[in-house]
Parts: C-alpha cells; structure tokens; sequence
C-alpha cells in the first residue's frame, strides 16, 4: 500500500508544483493539531478531581468548539439547500463516533484498567489502519511503514509506561472500541473536500457530539456534576470554568479544526501517526501544570515514537516522488 485513493484523486487534481507545499502546509497543521489536543488532559484533570464528572467538562468542551466553528457549517448549508439531507449521516457518524464515541468508551475503559494501558489501546489506531488499508486494497504496506509501525508502537509502550499494569477483558474491548473510532475520524476527514468541506464536519459532528452526551447526562447514564470550583496549576489558582473554556474555546477547537484540514493533505495514514506526538505534548504539559515529571524511560520512548513517525514520513515523500515520475507519463499515455 503507497497511498490511499480518496489522497491519490487529490494530487491529481492539484498541480505537482503544489503537492510538496500542501504537504508542508498539512504537516504543520497536523503537529499544531496535536499539541492542542495534548493540552486539555492536563486542564481537565484537576477539575475531575475536585467534583467535575466527565459529561460536563466534555459537554461544555465539544459544545463549545463546535459553536465556535459554527459559522463553516452555516456557511456550508446556505452555499448548498441541500446540504443536511446529503450530509446529514456523515455529520451524524463523525459525531457519534469520533466525538462523543471516543470519548466515552475511552473514559469507560479507563475506569475498568490503568489509564497508560487505555491509552495504549487506544492509540493503535494508525496500526490499525495500516491493517485496514492492506486488507480493502490487497497491497502489503512498504517496509518503512512496517517498521516505523513497530519502532513508533514500542516507543508509545515506553511512554505511556505500562509496567506492572493488568488487562481487563472488558477494558480492552472498549479501549480497542475507541481505536475505531480514532479510525473513523482519519477515514472521513481524509474524504472531506469542496462537497463537504473539513471545518463543516468538524462543526457538524461537535454539536451532535455535544447533544448526544447531553442526552446521555439526562437519562443518568453518566453522572452530570459541574460545581464552582477553582483548581491549581503549580500553585496559582484559577476558576475551573476558566480552565475548561481555555479547553473547549482554544485547545479543541484548534485541534479538530486543523486535524481535520490536516489529513486531506497528507492523508489519514501519516495523519494518525503525526496524532501519536499528542502523547509527548500531553507529557510536556502535566509536567509544566502539574509538576508530573516524566521517567527517564519515556524520554527513550519518545525518541522512538518520534523515529517511527519520520519513518512513515519517509514513505510518504518516496511515495510523492514516484507520482511526480509517472505524471508525465500517464499524461503522455
């Protein structure tokens, strides 16, 4: 497998002097995406510590993002009447799956085994993909996908630091739940484009996200609490709605607004390897607000996660290469 058809319709339609700047420009977004994402853990941590339950902060997280990126999906629906009724499902699945999906069933496996196992479980999901790739198209990945695949995986081993922990049958399988669902947003933000375009989806898929798990704060299924509170980041206090508004105003909407602009450019592939380095910023930020100072361990283990994502990079810019080769001759052909 070199490269994923709805990417390889793209550079075809763009002109091969512009493929290496879209790129660059899809690279940039992907890591900024990344180091967004990476913040909020950190900030709602202390908040779910002192009385705040999961369906509040991510009620008032995606809801708000998704309200601050509104105005793409307003415009998308005044620009085409019929825009609901084509795209309706896929705002749908985007946000019952990616969004709220993830979500919950991340969190649920977390409360049944060691959050780094989670974690783990979790972010297999580029391997995941590769797999699923190979399987739909019957074309056995490069060799430096399979082995940045292995050295990337062994690093995020060594950061999320899984010695000594226990694996819950259940656990797993919620955890791998949520796998598929980091899938889901990688495949159908790599399918956006002017029919549908990536900051619509985002919009669309956070307020469904937002209504679904207000939905299942009404009926009790999780527990809804959000008090007036204040948390403290290495000792300065601050109100806790002001940590979660930085949270759902700044670090999510930046992280689905350019993830989703991201992975059309570089494809869902590279994209959800890039997404393993949220690992590292999350690292680097509980470290800076919370005083968590990493083992010697996971600095190893980010070094070769960090290797295994140049690695699939590398394929990717050989892959580029070949296409720019056969242009001129299939234009010729």
């Amino acid at each position: 497998m070199t490269q994923t058809a709805p990417l390889d319709i793209v550079a075809r339609a763009i002109p091969a002097a512009d493929v290496p700047r879209r790129r660059t420009a899809g690279l940039v977004m992907a890591v900024v995406s990344a180091l967004a994402f990476s913040s909020s853990g950190p900030l709602v941590k202390p908040l779910l510590e002192v009385g705040w339950s999961i369906s509040a902060a991510l009620i008032v997280r995606i809801g708000l993002a998704g309200l601050i990126l509104s105005p793409a999906l307003i415009r998308a629906m005044h620009r085409e009447g019929s825009f609901l009724r084509r795209h309706g499902l896929a705002l749908l699945a985007f946000g019952l799956m990616p969004v709220a999906g993830c979500q919950v069933l991340f969190f649920s496996a977390m409360q049944r085994m060691p959050v780094a196992v989670a974690l783990l479980i979790q972010y297999l999901a580029p391997v995941m993909l590769v797999g699923f790739v190979w399987l739909r198209t019957r074309r056995a990945p490069s060799r430096l996908v399979i082995v940045g695949s292995i050295v990337a995986i062994a690093g995020l081993v060594l950061v999320v630091d899984i010695a000594g922990a226990h694996f819950d049958l259940v656990g797993t399988l919620l955890a791998l739940g949520a796998a598929v669902c980091v899938c889901v947003y990688f495949v159908m933000s790599e399918r956006t484009g002017d029919d549908l375009p990536p900051l619509a989806l985002a919009s669309g898929g956070l307020l469904v996200g937002a209504l679904s798990m207000g939905v299942i704060a009404a009926t009790g299924v999780i527990p809804f609490t959000a008090p007036d509170v204040t948390v403290a980041f290495r000792g300065v206090e601050v109100p806790g709605i002001l940590a979660l508004l930085w949270v759902g105003g700044v670090a999510t909407t930046l992280g689905y607004a350019l993830g989703v602009m991201a992975v059309p450019r570089i494809g869902s592939r590279l994209a959800s390897f890039i997404g393993l380095s949220e690992v590292l910023f999350a690292l680097g930020f509980a470290w800076l607000l919370l005083g968590e100072t990493p083992a010697p361990i996971q600095f190893v283990g980010g070094a070769l996660l960090l290797l295994g994502v140049v690695l699939v990079r590398l394929d990717a810019d050989e892959t580029d290469a070949v296409s720019r080769q056969d242009a001129p001759r299939r234009s010729a052909g």
